[in-house]
């Protein structure tokens, strides 16, 4: 069974330039995970393209099963990009399903 995890984001910053610029930080950051969090079956990482949505940006991404996502959670690199996705975000929702 396939696990989606579906994470999303309010970013910190107002200004758009800065928007912008957390935008590409977390983008590049989450991407960077591929390939080195070897449980990672497909990334995509995107902003709210429609606008006046409640968050800024999301990321989707697809694991083999709950103990797949586990692993992810946990791995040093991930934690790394976490930490970093705190720095820049305000508030943050997700959910994990089976596809």
């Amino acid at each position: 069974m396939t696990i989606r995890h579906i994470v999303s984001w309010q970013l910190a910053a107002t200004d758009p330039a800065e928007k912008a610029e957390s935008v590409r930080t977390i983008s590049t950051a989450l991407h960077s995970l591929v390939g080195v969090v070897d449980d990672i079956r497909s990334l995509h990482v995107g902003t709210d393209v429609v606008g006046g949505g409640n968050w800024d940006i999301a990321l989707v991404a697809d694991f083999d099963d709950v103990d797949a996502v586990g692993r992810y959670q946990v791995h040093p690199a991930h934690q790394e990009v976490a930490a970093l996705v705190r720095s820049l975000v305000s508030a943050r929702a997700s959910v994990d399903f089976e596809v």
